[in-house]
């Protein structure tokens, strides 16, 4: 209304100070002031003007032995150079990856990562065109394709609304104007002032849709990433606004298979029985893989996705008995998923060996099951741990187990399979986001409260990351009846 208000007083100001003959400087003043008014009154408020993200994209593969980490970084809707950075860790073997990024009718860009002592590697690609991307890192044995998406600049449709509305409008304001000072007839200006005030309404009712309408369903994340619809997300919105679309999904199957040192997982739709390909980066990779051996150690991977659905990772099932795995995921329009798996040793496999030794120490003050207990871990005496899948510590639980001899087949049947992690603590003066490994800083001390469910005795193991070097602490707790 002030806006509307402010537009009249200036037509009126003009027409009267052309029927006095002339502008006086007082009426030129005030026109002056009248029209910066009605810019600050009718600037946009809007608060997103496109869609995309601009945050790194990390991931960790278990790839060929090693345990990397693999930073996109800074994935918006740029065009050009992208840079990727690979993070080695302590024990992983020397040599050469080759990194494509790839999509359907884009310019293939292709470098190499020569990985050396434990630390963080670079490299730099170019994409030209948004839409979904792979990155293929390659081993020379095994190639994982990981998926990740280059957002398009994408303007809502009640934004162009209100920029072109303020243009239109301010563009009438001068002919207005214009007439008012020289037509002979009063009246003539009023007809590019009733499309100016139109105008100017069309921009400020685009300016608060663009200020407070949700935004449509996120390629990627909602729905299934196309070139189409990152393009035009909103082109599905005027689709649906009659007839509303449900993006949830069903559960995923996993079949498991070993063989020559490979972990083979097949994920597909319990519905459809199709590939499962549309697994979203949930802390830090898109697949946790718990595997407890035989004589009861834990590990911790990353299966490489190596075709839509299909998952692997190299291990060694040298151990006689019963390998039992949770695969943690999150589906898109599925949520997060635990899926429960398990192989068998080779059956003319040597006995199984001991324990590595524990890498820090754990303290724990148990309270009967239902309550909060504290787990400590303690690794060295100075605070250099560093973030691991954007997490200071992860910890492991599985049980209650009873004694016996083959700890996987007793796993696999467990009614608690549990994945807690700590958090890293916010840094004063921050702006958010997920910390990479080269920061040094956390630690030593790593605490816990987790509620066991069920009385009896459990497995714990809680990992952190120290000089690049992954480390595990074991410990076993009994819990007491409530």
């Amino acid at each position: 209304m002030l806006v509307v208000l402010t537009l009249v007083g200036v037509v009126s100001c003009a027409t009267t100070a052309r029927q006095r003959g002339g502008s006086s400087p007082a009426a030129l003043a005030f026109l002056g002031g009248m029209l910066a008014v009605m810019t600050l009154v009718g600037a946009p408020a809007a608060r997103a003007d496109g869609i995309g993200s601009d945050a790194d994209v990390h991931v960790a593969q278990s790839l060929g032995g090693r345990e990397l980490t693999i930073t996109i970084r800074r994935v918006g809707p740029v065009l050009g150079p992208l840079h990727i950075d690979v993070v080695t860790h302590r024990g992983d073997a020397p040599g050469t990856l080759q990194l494509t990024a790839s999509a359907p009718g884009a310019t293939t860009s292709s470098g190499q990562v020569k990985l050396g002592t434990p630390g963080m590697y670079s490299a730099t690609l170019n994409v030209d065109r948004a839409g979904p991307w792979e990155l293929i890192v390659d081993d020379g044995h095994t190639a994982a394709r990981i998926p990740f998406l280059v957002p398009a600049q994408v303007i809502p449709p009640w934004k162009k609304a209100s920029d072109y509305g303020f243009f239109t409008a301010g563009a009438l304001l001068i002919v207005s104007l214009a007439a008012a000072l020289r037509a002979r007839r009063s009246w003539v200006a009023l007809v590019p002032a009733t499309g100016m005030i139109i105008a100017l309404t069309v921009a400020v009712t685009g300016a608060t849709l663009s200020a407070y309408s949700p935004p449509p369903p996120q390629p990627g994340q909602d729905l299934d990433p196309t070139l189409e619809n990152i393009r035009d997300p909103y082109a599905r919105v005027a689709a649906n606004s009659l007839n509303p679309v449900d993006y949830s999904r069903p559960p995923v199957n996993m079949a498991v298979s070993a063989g020559q040192s490979t972990l083979r997982l097949n994920l597909t739709d319990s519905s459809t029985g199709r590939p499962a390909d549309d697994l979203l980066i949930h802390h830090g990779a898109l697949i946790h893989l718990i595997v407890v051996s035989p004589a009861g150690t834990m590990s911790h991977l990353h299966p490489v996705r190596v075709a839509p659905g299909r998952y692997e990772a190299k291990f060694d099932t040298t151990e006689r008995g019963t390998y039992a795995m949770t695969a943690e995921i999150a589906r898109r329009g599925g949520g997060v998923q635990l899926l429960r798996g398990s192989v068998d040793g080779q059956s003319l496999a040597t006995p199984p060996t001991a324990a590595p030794p524990s890498q820090g120490e754990i303290t724990a003050t148990v309270a009967p099951a239902g309550s909060p207990s504290t787990i400590r871990a303690r690794f060295g005496d100075t605070p250099d741990l560093q973030p691991w899948l954007g997490m200071v510590g992860h910890m492991m639980v599985v049980g209650p187990l009873p004694d016996g001899p083959d700890v996987g087949k007793h796993a696999l049947t467990a009614p608690v399979w549990s994945h807690a992690h700590a958090m890293v603590p916010p840094a004063p003066g921050a702006a958010g986001g997920q910390p990479d490994e080269s920061v040094a800083r956390y630690g030593p001390e790593i605490d816990f409260t987790y509620s066991f469910a069920l009385p009896g005795r459990y497995k714990v193991w809680v990992q952190t990351e120290r000089d690049y070097a992954i480390l595990t602490a074991p410990t076993e707790v009994e819990v007491r009846q409530p």
